[in-house]
This record gives structure tokens, C-alpha cells and sequence, in this order.
């Protein structure tokens, strides 16, 4: 029996108006009952522009949501115009932080210092690191897998303590099955899950690697999740396209081993 609480986080990236994100959620709390939420942490990131209207509904009809942002800059305030600081996501009572995405890395050149920044940032204003991690096709077809994620986790988490590093999330989101379609399979992500708990053991006790829940991304659908669900090591899902769908969404929370 995994001793951690699974977590299901929906990443909308660049979709959904403020309007759209709220008649989603409205929709979700239609669809899932108190037990869903007890069993299963459940967390929506919309885009910046619906941060709050998203809030302020999880808060006011009191669901049992936590609210997530899909991206940071590691400075509190400044001139770098279009970005937004750690204290303003905490301020809207943003709970966790997606850091690293894969889209963020290849699109706009996020290396691994950067996502460290990310990283502290977000732990030093009380919130709470989703860090995605993962190989391209060409490192995959290489044999890099292992050590590519090993690296990618090491980064991320220097100059990180015990104390925060046992609440991080670690998603392990191959690039080339983030909408594609195709995922890892389930056995081949338990090992990876296996490989991002081993390289934290490396610097932390064995507890605090134990506590971190690792999530995977790729292509998540209510049709696998379970799949992914049952390996031991896997703590849940972060999901990006099916999670636009309310019902879908649903589905995915509601899996059941």
C-alpha cells in the first residue's frame, strides 16, 4: 500500500479564459464528491489571468482544490517586464508551482540553474515545487534516461534542505510523449519514479526521498491512469490535455487500483 496521498494536477498551459476556467470548475465540483477529494490531493493550474477568479471559486464554495501556478520568475520584484514574482502567486494564495516544464526548457531555454532558482524561489515564499523532469526521444533512444533525469533532479535541488526537499513534487514528464499521444510505459516509468527516489536518497535521509511524491506526465488519460497508478513508486499524475475536459478530469481523480 503506498503510505503517500496521490496528487492529480491539471495543467491547462495556454488555454481557458478567466470565464471558461471558471465554468470548468464549476463543472468539476459537480463531478467529483467529498471522498474524491480526501483521497486524492487535487490541484488545478490555470494561466496567470485566471489565477484568481480560480481562487476566489475554490475559496468561496469552499472545494477541496488547492490552486497551482504553471510558471514563476525567481525574483520578488524588478524590471522584467511580463513576468510575475513568487510573492504575487503567494499573495493569490497559490499553493504549488509548476517549475521546469518540459515546453518551458525547450521553448523558451530554461537550463537546470534557472529551474534551481525556480525551485528556492518557490520554497522561500511557502509554497511548493511541482518539478518536472525528463528525456527527449534522442536520449531515449541512447540509453540516457536514467541519467539525464539524475542530473535534471541533482540540479534542481541544490542548496535545497531536508525539510523542503520531503514536501517537493517530482513529475516525470518524457518530452516525447507530452501530447503526442504515445506514453512511457507504466513499468518503464516505475523505474524512473525509482531512479528520481534513489538520486535524492543520494543527498538527503532515506526518510525525506521516501516522503517525495513523483507524478507522471505524458499523455495521461482516464483510460491509463490506473496503469500508472498501480506501480508503487508513482504518486499520480500531472495532466495536461485530458485535464481540459471536466469530465475527463474527473475520470482521472476517480481511478481507482
Amino acid at each position: 500500500m503506498n503510505r503517500r496521498r496521490p496528487i492529480i494536477a491539471a495543467n491547462w498551459k495556454m488555454q481557458k479564459t478567466h470565464l471558461e476556467a471558471i465554468q470548468t470548475v464549476q463543472k468539476l465540483s459537480y463531478l467529483l464528491d467529498k471522498a474524491d477529494g480526501e483521497q486524492v490531493e487535487i490541484v488545478i493550474c490555470p494561466p496567470f489571468t485566471a489565477l484568481r477568479s480560480v481562487g476566489t471559486l475554490i475559496e468561496s464554495d469552499k472545494l477541496p482544490y488547492a490552486l497551482g501556478a504553471q510558471n514563476v520568475y525567481p525574483e520578488d520584484k524588478g524590471a522584467f517586464t511580463g513576468e510575475v514574482s513568487p510573492s504575487m502567486l503567494a499573495a493569490l494564495k497559490v499553493t504549488y508551482v509548476i517549475v521546469g516544464h518540459s515546453e518551458r526548457r525547450q521553448l523558451f531555454n530554461e537550463d537546470d540553474l534557472f529551474v534551481n532558482k525556480k525551485v528556492r524561489a518557490v520554497f522561500a515564499h511557502g509554497m511548493t515545487p511541482i518539478l518536472c523532469v525528463g528525456e527527449s526521444l534522442e536520449e531515449r533512444e541512447a540509453d540516457g534516461t536514467e541519467s539525464k533525469v539524475a542530473q535534471q533532479v541533482r540540479r534542481a535541488m541544490d542548496n535545497v534542505t531536508p525539510e523542503q526537499a520531503a514536501g517537493i513534487v517530482i513529475a516525470y514528464e518524457p518530452i516525447w510523449a507530452i501530447g503526442t499521444g504515445r506514453t512511457a510505459e507504466p513499468a518503464d516509468a516505475g523505474r524512473v519514479a525509482d531512479v528520481i527516489r534513489a538520486t535524492l536518497n543520494e543527498r538527503y535521509r532515506a526518510e525525506v526521498s521516501a516522503a517525495v511524491r513523483v507524478q507522471y506526465g505524458g499523455s495521461v488519460k482516464p483510460g491509463n491512469i490506473r496503469e500508472f497508478m498501480a506501480h508503487p513508486e508513482i504518486d499520480g499524475a500531472l495532466v495536461g490535455g485530458a485535464s481540459l475536459d471536466a469530465e475527463d478530469l474527473a475520470l482521472i481523480v476517480k481511478y481507482r487500483p
